[in-house]
């Protein structure tokens, strides 16, 4: 046996084991079982409270109160960006104040680290669309609940709606739009 034979289970052993690191660190960063696995949501639309029951001494014959219904504040429709990308987006404004982004028929690709935001960065189609909505102020609303369906997310109290004109499916992992909608009121 010679030196040189030696030598080479032990390079052979230290490649496995960065092939085996690499490919960890990438699936880890990419996520791409993601692209094959669909995550379906469909939460009911908000309603407003229920009309608070009527006195004793209100007429029995009288018909009660039905709730008041959302405002509606803005809406518009997805556009596709990095990926394929429709659905429609509803701000509503519900008897109590409180403000909901309402997300219906969303249909986009799944990804990692997928977030909602609110972005006054206009929307642009095609690729210059892509990567504009970190550069300029963004309200982050949460994790996407599913790349499918309904969905709805609070709009903080704080947020001044006339400070943001879109919405962006925003991949935070590559910092890039998956698809974006313009807010008209």
């Amino acid at each position: 046996m010679t030196l040189r034979t030696l030598r080479r289970p032990a390079v052979l052993i230290p490649a496995g084991i960065v092939t085996v690191v690499v490919l960890a660190v990438a699936g880890a960063l990419f996520q791409p079982w993601k692209l094959f696995v669909d995550e379906t949501v469909n939460e009911a639309a908000p309603l407003a409270a229920p009309a608070a029951e009527q006195p004793d001494t209100a007429d029995p014959a009288a018909t009660p109160a039905s709730p008041a219904q959302p405002e509606v504040l803005a809406r518009g429709r997805f556009i596709s960006h990095e990926h394929q990308t429709t659905g429609r987006v509803r701000i509503l404004r519900l008897p109590d104040g409180e403000r909901v982004l309402r997300i219906q028929g969303l249909r986009t690709s799944n990804g990692p680290d997928l977030k909602v935001w609110l972005a006054a960065a206009p929307v642009i189609a095609g690729n210059d669309g892509w990567f504009v909505f970190d550069d300029d102020a963004h309200v982050d609303l949460g994790p996407l609940k599913g790349n499918l369906g309904n969905q709805n997310y609070t709009i903080p109290r704080r947020v001044d709606l006339d400070e943001y004109g879109s919405v962006s499916i925003w991949c935070d992992r590559f910092s890039v739009s998956f698809g974006a909608a313009e807010l008209r009121g």
